[in-house]
C-alpha cells in the first residue's frame, strides 16, 4: 500500500538557513565551508517538517558523511508547501559556487494539488537545465514520489512513471521512492499521517544513503 508523499504547509515554514544542513554534523568534523556541496532542493519531507532539524534526513546525511570522514557539506533545501514551479524559481539563488550533488525532491505538491503532469515535468526539466548550466559536471539525484489513489489509478500512474521517465531522459540518478518502508506505517509518521517522526526520518535517510553514497565515493 503506497501512502502519498505530500508535503503540506506549515503556518511556521523551516527557515533555509544556509546551510541549514549543519545541524546534526560532528562537531569534530571542522569547517564545512570549504568542502563540495550536496544541495537538497525539496519541500517540507527534506525540510524535516514537526521534527528538530538535525533529525531531517539531510542532517543524518551529513552526520553520516562525517563518520566516514567523506568531506562533503550538506545544505538542506527543503521548503514547506513548495510546488515544483517555486522549487524552479528558487534554484537560481541556490546554486551556488561548491554544489557539486544536486538531491531533487519535488513535485509531491503538485500532485495533491492535482496539477497538470506536463507542467510538472517542464519545471524539474528546466531546474535540471539549470543546474547543468551552472555546471556540467554536477551529479543530480531525482526523488522519486507518489500520490495517493483518490487521485485516480490513471494520474497515480502516470505521476509514479514521471519521475522514472525523466531520469531516463535525462540521465539523472532516481531514488524510486523517498518514502519506501515509511508510508502507511503508523509508528514512522506523525500524527498528519504524512510526515515521518524522527525515527521515520533515519528509514528515509537510508533510502536515500543507499543511492547517494556510491556518488559520493565516485565523486574526485
Amino acid at each position: 500500500m503506497f501512502l502519498l508523499a505530500a508535503c503540506a504547509r506549515s503556518d511556521r515554514p523551516p527557515a533555509l538557513g544556509r546551510p541549514s544542513g549543519t545541524h546534526g554534523a560532528d562537531p569534530r568534523a571542522g569547517d564545512l565551508s570549504s568542502r563540495p556541496t550536496i544541495l537538497f532542493l525539496g519541500t517540507s519531507l527534506t525540510a524535516g517538517l514537526g521534527v528538530d532539524p538535525g533529525e531531517a534526513y539531510p542532517a543524518l546525511i551529513q552526520r553520516r558523511l562525517d563518520s566516514l570522514a567523506l568531506r562533503w557539506r550538506v545544505i538542506n533545501a527543503g521548503l514547506s508547501g513548495e510546488t515544483s514551479a517555486g522549487a524552479r524559481r528558487r534554484i537560481e539563488w541556490l546554486l551556488e559556487p561548491g554544489v557539486e550533488i544536486l538531491v531533487l525532491e519535488t513535485g509531491a505538491n503538485d500532485g495533491l494539488r492535482g496539477q497538470g503532469l506536463d507542467s510538472t515535468r517542464a519545471n524539474l526539466e528546466a531546474i535540471v537545465a539549470r543546474a547543468r548550466a551552472s555546471d556540467p559536471t554536477m551529479r543530480i539525484v531525482l526523488v522519486g514520489m507518489e500520490v495517493p489513489p483518490n487521485l485516480g489509478p490513471r494520474y497515480a500512474a502516470r505521476f509514479r512513471a514521471l519521475f522514472r521517465d525523466l531520469a531516463e531522459r535525462n540521465g539523472l540518478t532516481l531514488i524510486p521512492f523517498l518514502l519506501e518502508g515509511v508510508g502507511g506505517v503508523d509508528s514512522l509518521n506523525q500524527a498528519d499521517g504524512i510526515h515521518p517522526t524522527a525515527a521515520g526520518q533515519v528509514r528515509v535517510a537510508d533510502n536515500v544513503w543507499r543511492v547517494l553514497e556510491r556518488i559520493v565515493r565516485e565523486a574526485p
